[in-house]
């Protein structure tokens, strides 16, 4: 499978004036890949040097990894000029995410009854899934797939008992993808409640004493 790769380009001018000044036609792009993120970026000049009144470009290149989300990246140019010594250039790229899964953690109290909670899986805009496959790491806990219509599926998990403190990594996968997402389902400590020693007895109010006057 070849990693897609995303380039594009800032342009910068040297403007001609009483001195030579870098000035930028933009510092900050934004970018909407169809799938998958940025994993690293890269910088290329095409020219070391820009005399007065030319024109250069700095090209920016995007290596597309498995994040999802909000991805932004800075590049920083150095130049020999005083005034603009470092210019800083922002590139952002929002990429979409194949499934939203909600909650992507479920947990029983220990000793809690023993039933069914739900984790709703919503299949991103831009994806086609018509179905899922999960599986739990554990034996503890029981799945089933049901699909809601309209890119959406509901999976319903329960565990064996809540007796012991257990937890379990459910792998959720689009079906002919090879992409995988997590949820996570666990038995928690039950908190405990003070026991009072006994014989022990709350103490005593006192009481406004009686029969006096002023």
């Amino acid at each position: 499978m070849k990693t897609p790769i995303f380039a594009f380009t800032l342009s910068m001018i040297m403007c001609l004036g009483a001195r030579a000044e870098l000035k930028w036609e933009q510092t900050a792009i934004e970018l909407h890949p169809a799938a998958n993120s940025c994993g690293c970026t890269t910088a290329q000049s095409q020219k070391e040097e820009v005399p007065p009144g030319d024109k250069g470009e700095i090209t920016a290149t995007f290596n597309i990894g498995d994040r999802t989300g909000t991805q932004i990246k800075t590049v920083t140019v150095e130049t020999d000029e005083a005034v603009n010594q470092k210019t800083v250039l922002t590139l952002k790229a929002e990429i979409p995410q194949q499934l939203e899964i909600t909650p992507n953690f479920v947990f029983w109290k220990q000793g809690e009854k023993a039933d069914t909670k739900t984790i709703n899986v919503k299949v991103g805009k831009d994806f086609t899934v018509k179905h899922i496959k999960v599986t739990s790491s554990t034996p503890d806990f029981q799945t089933k797939v049901e699909e809601s219509g309209k890119g959406q599926f509901k999976i319903d998990v329960k565990p064996q008992d809540t007796n012991k403190v257990v937890a379990s990594m459910l792998t959720i996968q689009p079906e002919d993808s090879q992409k995988v997402f997590y949820a996570t389902a666990r038995i928690t400590n039950a908190p405990t409640v003070p026991v009072a020693p006994a014989g022990a007895t709350a103490p005593a109010r006192p009481t406004a004493p009686t029969g006096q006057t002023h």
